[in-house]
């Protein structure tokens, strides 16, 4: 199961929850879950294969930002699929390639892209 923590990006001012399991079935009700505003998602392994994590990002009704520490797309050299993503498609957006700082820059986009559905 996951642990709840919290990260910060210090010039913006909300609160963040770190998540994370192993369990398909977990990850799908965490996206459904109430209270949401948006999403920073690692899907690692899930990324090339996972219908049911692409189904549950594309009923979520708040941002989602696909990241991947690695350059997704320079990945496929050796094997042709492993440089796409099946929930690339259903997210606001993808970051990926810049390594732990991934993490930060996913933050940043869904906060401008919560802030831009409010202003809207």
């Amino acid at each position: 199961m996951g642990r709840p923590a919290l990260l910060s990006v210090p010039d913006i001012k909300v609160e963040w929850e770190l998540y994370q399991t192993n369990h398909e079935g977990e990850m799908v009700e965490k996206i459904h879950e109430d209270g949401t505003d948006g999403l920073v998602l690692n899907p690692a392994a899930w990324t090339h294969y996972s219908i049911a994590i692409r189904d549950a990002v594309a009923m979520a009704d708040y941002p989602v930002v696909e990241i991947h520490i690695s350059n997704l797309h320079d990945r496929g050299k050796d094997v042709e699929w492993r440089d796409k993503s099946v929930i690339a498609p259903e997210c606001a957006g993808q970051i990926v390639g810049f390594g732990a700082a991934s993490y930060e820059l996913g933050m940043r986009a869904v906060h401008r892209k919560i802030n831009d559905c409010e202003s809207s």
